[in-house]
């Protein structure tokens, strides 16, 4: 088992200010290197190629991964990261359904586009989140428009999955980017991107949507919501629980997750679906749950066992989403990027540097590995090597840390 005394670790914490801004700073060209690295005239790659990434598709644009890499790339002012932007948003449009969705990834080439097993929800609404991102910080006027009929043809697919009294997308298990968890039916993570789309395209019920993601996801208010299938799916998902500081990772008929995803939660502060009590409850239950322990951060605060409820059998696929693993409890870096950005957000500067630091130490790991995640009991680094969207993310939370500016 590895520990943080491994030679693959740099020791934590580090002696004093000067080494720690020398760490930040040896993380940020390594960062702009990586990207500039794994950026093509077709987009920029999930991670680095080679012989791995490449059997495993890595050496794809990703829906996901490469909206985040945007978020870090346009703007930034360096020509190789400004044009990878629009060439990553350029390829996936190219991907685009005839129904309007935007495929979980595609060929640079542009001759293969996937779209997933059970569907792939958020690569849509994370493209439309990059294309706003590159139109307001594009000096191009021509970005304004470019991509509106790709842009209309998202939405409409989009509000096509909204359910029409909660105003809150609705999707299948394993659809989005934790793609082997059994999350279901109202999804939080979807969903907080949901109301950052809407709220960024002011697309109509912005404040229904709102409202029923707090009634939904936290069904542990005084007042109840006045629908009653709201009222009653409430009933369900609170059954036996007391509050958990956080909101619910997702809610179905009769059955929901308190597994406390922390991406979720993280979004929903960023996003302001949280109202500031909301949002320092959440960050404080995250940092007493280790969502930052050693590194930023876990997927989850608890796992789901083999003999939970929610363990469904795909989720041992390949041995990979057992309990302090992959999804189910793994450390993601790119994660711990959403993170720095939350406590950045609501004032806790101080704790967001501290846990940039320890981000840049997890990116620093086996030789500046850039890895895809960490074992969350052993932090032996897994998945593939080269990460795209964990450079981007440092990148965005070392500008909300030091510049207060926020990129999300």
């Amino acid at each position: 088992m590895l520990t943080l005394k491994d030679a693959a670790h740099p020791q934590l914490p580090l002696a004093d200010a000067a080494e720690e801004a020398a760490l930040l700073e040896r993380c940020r060209q390594e960062s702009l290197k990586l990207l500039k690295r794994n950026c093509t005239t077709g987009g920029v790659l999930a991670a680095t190629p080679g012989a791995m990434a490449e059997s495993r598709s890595y050496t794809r644009v990703f829906g996901r991964d490469a909206a985040i890499c945007v978020l870090a790339m346009a703007g930034s002012g360096d020509p190789v990261l400004e044009a990878g932007a629009v060439a990553s948003l350029d390829a996936l449009a190219r991907g685009q359904a005839g129904n309007g969705q935007i495929p979980k990834y595609v060929d640079p080439a542009g001759t293969e586009a996937d779209f997933w097993y059970l569907g792939c929800i958020d690569a849509t609404l994370w493209w439309l989140i990059a294309v706003d991102h590159v139109r307001r910080h594009s000096a191009d006027p021509a970005m304004k428009t470019r991509w509106q009929a790709e842009v209309d043809q998202a939405i409409r697919w989009l509000q096509a999955q909204e359910h029409q009294r909660f105003f809150l997308l609705q999707q299948n298990e394993a659809s989005d980017w934790a793609d082997i968890m059994p999350r279901s039916g109202y999804v939080l993570y979807t969903n907080a991107l949901w109301f950052r789309v809407k709220s960024l395209y002011e697309l109509p019920q912005w404040e229904e949507t709102r409202y029923h993601f707090n009634h939904l996801f936290h069904p542990f208010h005084r007042d109840l919501p006045e629908y009653r299938r709201s009222r009653l799916m409430g009933h369900y998902a609170r059954r036996g629980k007391a509050s958990p500081g956080l909101y619910l990772s997702f809610v179905n008929l009769s059955f929901a997750g308190d597994e406390g995803d922390v991406f979720g939660n993280v979004l929903a502060v960023l996003y302001g679906l949280a109202g500031d009590s909301m949002a320092q409850q959440v960050l404080k239950t995250l940092q007493a749950g280790g969502a930052g322990t050693p590194y930023p951060g876990r997927s989850v605060l608890q796992p789901i066992h083999e003999e939970h409820e929610l363990w469904r059998q795909y989720m041992a696929r390949h041995q990979q989403n057992h309990p302090h693993q992959y999804h189910n409890g793994g450390i993601w870096p790119f994660i711990g990027g959403f993170y720095v950005m939350a406590l950045a957000l609501m004032g806790r500067r101080e704790l967001a540097r501290a846990e940039l630091v320890k981000l840049a130490q997890a990116n620093a790991a086996a030789d500046w590995r850039f890895t895809e995640w960490f074992h969350g009991r052993s932090l032996q680094p897994c998945g593939m090597a080269g990460q795209s969207w964990n450079a981007a993310a440092f990148l965005t939370a070392l500008q909300a840390v030091e510049g207060g500016r926020f990129s999300m």
